[in-house]
C-alpha cells in the first residue's frame, strides 16, 4: 500500500475510534443540584442581591469568602445560594473581570474533568479557558456551537446536596443556523434526549406577539435545558435571563420578589405549558419565574 494511503487510512481509523469512545463514553455529569448560574455584581449590589434572592425563593447562602476563582491575579467575594429551585454561583470582583469571564452562563459539575473535557471536543465545543485549579478544585470555560459558554467543574472533595424540589431549567438562545448543532453537540455530551420540538412555539413567549419561533426542551443529568431558536429580533430583557425558575405559586413568588427588591419587569403571561414572568433582581439578575398551569388568583 502507498504510504499516503496507509497515513489516510491510519487516520481515518484514529477518528473513527474517537467517535466510537465518545459514544460509549459513560457520562460526566452529576446531578442538577450541582450545578449553578453564575450571577456577577457589583461589590455593593452584593448583599441586596442576596436578601432578595433568597426572600423570593427560600433556601441559604454559604458563607461569603474573597477568594481568587480565575488563573490570573483577579479578587472577588464568592458564595453558593441555595435554594429549593436553581443554586447560584455569586461573584461581586473587586477587580475588572478578565476575559472571557462573566460571559459564561452556568456551571456543571462533572465526574472527572478529563473526561468531560475530552467528551465536550468530542461533541464539537472549544475549550476556550483550559482547565486550570482552584480553590476547590479544577475549572475549565467551553463554547459549544451557537457561542453559548459554560464552565465545568470538578471538586476535589465531592459535595453532598439535597435534590431540588423543582429543577431549573437553563434557557439558551441561538440562531436558526447553528441550533441544530448546538443541540446535537450538547445532548452528545450530556447523554441528554429531546423532549419536546416546538418549530411553531408562539412569539409572545419571547417578546414576539404574532411571530413564530422554534422551542425545544432538553433534559439530561445536568437537569433541564430550553433552546431557543430565533431570529435575534428580541425585545428587552429577553435573551438576557439565563434561568428559568419553576415555582408552585407564580403570584406569592412574584410578591416576594417585590417586597424584597426586585422588580417584575414583564408581566406574567400564560404560555402553551406554563404561566411566566420576568424578574430583575437588585444587581441586575435577570430571571424567569414559572408555574406549570394557570396562576393562582390572588
Amino acid at each position: 500500500m502507498p504510504r499516503y494511503l496507509h497515513k489516510k487510512l491510519f487516520a481515518a481509523l484514529a477518528i473513527s475510534f474517537t467517535v466510537g469512545l465518545s459514544a460509549q463514553a459513560a457520562p460526566v455529569a452529576v446531578a442538577p443540584q450541582y450545578d449553578t448560574s453564575h450571577v456577577y455584581v457589583a461589590p455593593g449590589d452584593v448583599n441586596r442581591f442576596v436578601q432578595s434572592f433568597l426572600a423570593t425563593f427560600g433556601g441559604k447562602s454559604t458563607p461569603q469568602v474573597v477568594v481568587n476563582v480565575l488563573p490570573v491575579p483577579s479578587s472577588t467575594t464568592s458564595q453558593l445560594l441555595q435554594t429549593p429551585v436553581g443554586t447560584v454561583s455569586l461573584f461581586g470582583f473587586t477587580t475588572p473581570v478578565p476575559y472571557p469571564f462573566g460571559a459564561e452562563r452556568n456551571g456543571y459539575l462533572v465526574k472527572d474533568m478529563d473526561v468531560a473535557l475530552a467528551e465536550a471536543k468530542a461533541n464539537g465545543a472549544d475549550i476556550i479557558v483550559q482547565d486550570f485549579p482552584d480553590p476547590i478544585g479544577r475549572d475549565a470555560v467551553v463554547q459549544w456551537p451557537g457561542g453559548v459558554n459554560m464552565q465545568l467543574y470538578w471538586h476535589t472533595k465531592t459535595p453532598s446536596y439535597a435534590a431540588f424540589q423543582t429543577v431549573p431549567e437553563n434557557r439558551v438562545y441561538v440562531s436558526p443556523d447553528r441550533g441544530d448543532a448546538f443541540v446535537k453537540a450538547f445532548l452528545g455530551f450530556a447523554h441528554g434526549k429531546v423532549v419536546a420540538d416546538d418549530k411553531q412555539a408562539k412569539g409572545e413567549q419571547i417578546g414576539q406577539p404574532g411571530k413564530t419561533f422554534r422551542r425545544i426542551e432538553l433534559s439530561s443529568d445536568f437537569g433541564k435545558m430550553t433552546v431557543f431558536i430565533t431570529d435575534g429580533h428580541l425585545p428587552y430583557p429577553f435573551g438576557r435571563e439565563t434561568t428559568g425558575y419553576e415555582v408552585s405559586d407564580l403570584t406569592a413568588t412574584l410578591a416576594k420578589a417585590e417586597a424584597s427588591g426586585a422588580k417584575v419587569i414583564v408581566l406574567a403571561l400564560q404560555q402553551a405549558d406554563r404561566t411566566a414572568a420576568m424578574v430583575e433582581f437588585p444587581g441586575g439578575y435577570i430571571a424567569e419565574i414559572h408555574q406549570f398551569g394557570a396562576m393562582k388568583k390572588s
